[in-house]
């Protein structure tokens, strides 16, 4: 329990800070066909652990549960994105690759904007390590410890150069490297603060697993739709974004299915 439990808050939280402390050592933002290939991966990540992390045992769960196998998955999946979506409108935030200010007007700052941008992106993954943790500790499904390091360790990779995508920008905003890296740092435990979340609302509904499962799914394909893959796809470079979504997919399937 206690590796289930490290591997899952804290493994991730560490692959942003150590992401995050390139700006403490680096002297220029980061190339832009380098940004691609990394937010590509990063895409890739996420969407192979939305199937085979996330969907495929939602499925498998509510067979065993005896229900429709298909129901939770897709009613948990759509309102992820529903949830993503009504966050992504309401709450005003700037993603760093595009500069433009999105969801309600207000009086923010810039460089709280970008935090918030971020902050949007992390808590989804922050849900679905926790989910997969809580369905090991459950002893209810078939998820198994690897399984949970196995996500959590895709995770925290795709979480290193993101970290640098974050506080780089927030460089350039005009913070000093210090507060830079500390936002990048305040980003990255969003995703613990979500994991938690997941496991306390599980201990209280743990029959509804199979769509809470799935609910994280499609959170983490919304960020994935709306964010990352417009941002590889715009301006020079798209084919190092494509390219880069690849790798990571395959990493992040090869690690699910090799140690799953």
């Amino acid at each position: 329990m206690t590796i289930a439990l490290v591997f899952g808050l804290v493994v991730p939280f560490a692959g942003t800070v150590i992401g995050a402390a390139f700006v403490l050592v680096m002297r220029h933002a980061l190339d832009g066909w380098f940004q691609k290939a990394l937010l590509g991966f990063a895409a890739g990540v996420m969407v192979a652990a939305s199937v085979w992390s996330l969907i495929v045992p939602s499925i498998d769960l509510a067979a065993d549960q005896g229900v429709v196998a298909w129901v939770p998955a897709a009613v948990g999946f759509l309102l992820g994105m529903l949830l993503l979506l009504g966050i992504d409108e309401l709450i005003p935030h700037i993603h760093p690759e595009s500069g433009e200010v999105e969801g309600q007007p207000g009086a923010l700052k810039k460089p709280t904007m970008m935090f918030l941008a971020i902050a949007i992106h992390n808590f989804p993954e922050g849900m679905a390590v926790g989910v997969v943790l809580a369905g090991y500790l459950s002893g209810e499904t078939d998820i198994a410890l690897a399984g949970v390091i196995t996500l959590a360790v895709g995770i925290a990779i795709q979480n290193i150069p993101e970290g640098a995508i974050v506080s780089m920008p927030l460089k350039s905003s005009g913070l000093s490297r210090g507060r830079a890296f500390l936002y990048g740092v305040l980003s990255g435990a969003i995703e613990p603060a979500g994991a938690l979340v997941m496991l306390a609302i599980i201990s209280v509904a743990e029959p509804m697993l199979p769509y809470i499962l799935s609910f994280a799914a499609g959170a983490m394909m919304y960020v994935v739709v709306e964010e990352l893959v417009p941002a590889t796809q715009s301006g020079k470079h798209t084919n190092i974004g494509t390219i880069g979504l690849a790798l990571g997919f395959v990493l992040m399937m090869v690690l699910d299915v090799a140690l799953g």
